[in-house]
């Protein structure tokens, strides 16, 4: 969890509490909107990956996940994670979120409510701390993927931060007031999606960062609808979804494909629900369930992968486990919980590679993770889950080291292999829900 606060964006990082990873505060200009002379203040967030980048659709799964372990294991959360707590109380969880969804905010239109894709500058950065990435910053331009998430996690959050002065009290004031702005951030940014389409996005000519581009929008536009008939009750939400070809919305927990997070939602809404279209969710989410569920039979090492590995698919490890943990909860059942605990064997070195993919634990962890401020210190930052094996080789060092190997043993620890052995903060979102679980 840790993590998240060492990928803070826009403030100083004290050495108190980031130690070897300190630094002055980084990427804090204004930002040129793209193809304009117009300037906005996007500071803040968590930097995404192994670059210094931030991205819509990457921090709107990375939020969720987390709200979902603080919502569904508080027990575990109710935690001080050794960071600078200016909270007066409040679980460091919820700070932690707060800050990225307080970016999410600034990352939208004032005059139409679209939200604009993401903030880098054109080019990657070389291995440098990330004060020292000092090129003009350029916001990309609002897209469908970006509003749906931003209006879903927004949606979400109000759920989450509203309430918090029930348990918290007085100090829990100041975070309710944010649960106001979050829902008035969500309810325009669906206002803005019934007027406007912009289709797929792709990276605008010169800029070259990572793309987080998506040809299929009908599963971002059904978690909007279900998160905003949970948050709502309103039945126009719940209409958008019964309009919509079930078969035609990808599941999964993703940043690319999210549909699972949308079904999680509508399946758990307090407010009456569409009985058809009720049976035939949780029929899409247990047969996932089910499949993961064979695989884990199947696999020696008792993993979910079993005969499909790609980039980042130790994610996919992680989020196969909250989905049988969330089914569990759903139908009042224990079904998945020896699967869950698996995945995390796995993750943790019960693998092909006999790799702890977390950094900083176990005997046998990365040490050169694709990540700029490991490299920079030459020491890997601890609390870092990486992408794990790649077969499509999709790096040049990865390609030369790794052809003749079998997918699940195609992994290198080494700075170069990006495909590999790079972390972001939706690969560890997931790994703290299945913590929160073990810990609860």
């Amino acid at each position: 969890m840790k993590m998240f606060y060492l990928q803070r964006c826009g403030i100083d990082l004290e050495e108190k509490y980031a130690g070897k990873y300190a630094h002055k505060s980084c990427h804090d200009t204004k930002a040129r909107i793209y193809g304009t002379d117009e300037f906005i203040d996007v500071s803040g967030a968590w930097h995404d990956a192994g670059d210094y980048g931030r991205y819509i659709v990457a921090a709107a799964k990375a939020v969720t996940d987390l709200m979902l372990a603080y919502e569904t294991y508080p027990e575990a959360m109710e935690t001080s994670f050794d960071v600078n707590d200016c909270s007066g109380g409040i679980p460091d969880i919820l700070d932690e979120v707060k800050y990225e969804l307080d970016w999410m905010l600034k990352m939208q239109d004032k005059k139409t409510g679209g939200v604009y894709h993401k903030v880098t500058c054109r080019s990657f950065p070389g291995f440098v701390m990330p004060e020292e990435e000092t090129d003009e910053l350029v916001v990309s331009p609002v897209s469908d993927t970006a509003t749906c998430d931003f209006a879903a996690s927004m949606a979400y959050a109000y759920r989450v931060y509203s309430g918090l002065s029930n348990k918290y009290g007085e100090k829990a004031k100041d975070y309710e007031k944010a649960a106001d702005t979050y829902l008035e951030a969500a309810e325009r940014a669906m206002k803005y999606l019934e007027k406007n389409s912009t289709g797929p996005f792709y990276n605008p000519g010169g800029i070259v960062t990572g793309e987080y581009g998506d040809d299929r929008t009908i599963d971002e536009y059904f978690w909007a609808y279900a998160e905003m008939y949970k948050t709502t009750g309103d039945k126009k939400y719940e209409d958008q979804l019964k309009k919509m070809n079930l078969d035609e919305v990808p599941g999964e927990f993703g940043w690319k494909e999210v549909g699972d997070y949308g079904f999680y939602a509508y399946l758990t809404a307090t407010y009456e629900k569409d009985s058809e279209l009720y049976d035939a969710i949780l029929k899409r989410f247990e047969d996932e369930a089910e499949e993961k569920l064979e695989k884990y039979k199947k696999d020696p090492y008792r993993g979910t992968l079993y005969d499909y590995y790609y980039w980042g698919c130790n994610m996919e490890v992680a989020n196969n486990a909250m989905r049988g943990l969330l089914l569990d909860r759903i139908k009042g059942t224990e079904k998945y919980r020896s699967m869950a605990q698996a995945q995390l064997h796995y993750l943790l070195g019960n693998n092909p590679n006999g790799k702890c993919f977390v950094t900083g634990f176990g005997s046998d962890s990365p040490v050169n993770p694709h990540h700029r401020p490991s490299a920079a210190k030459k020491s890997p930052m601890p609390g870092m889950l990486v992408g794990g094996p790649e077969p499509l080789l999709l790096d040049e060092l990865a390609q030369a080291v790794l052809k003749d190997k079998a997918p699940a043993k195609c992994y290198i620890d080494d700075l170069n292999s990006y495909s590999t052995n790079e972390i972001t903060i939706y690969w560890n979102s997931p790994l703290v829900f299945l913590l929160a679980y073990m810990n609860s």
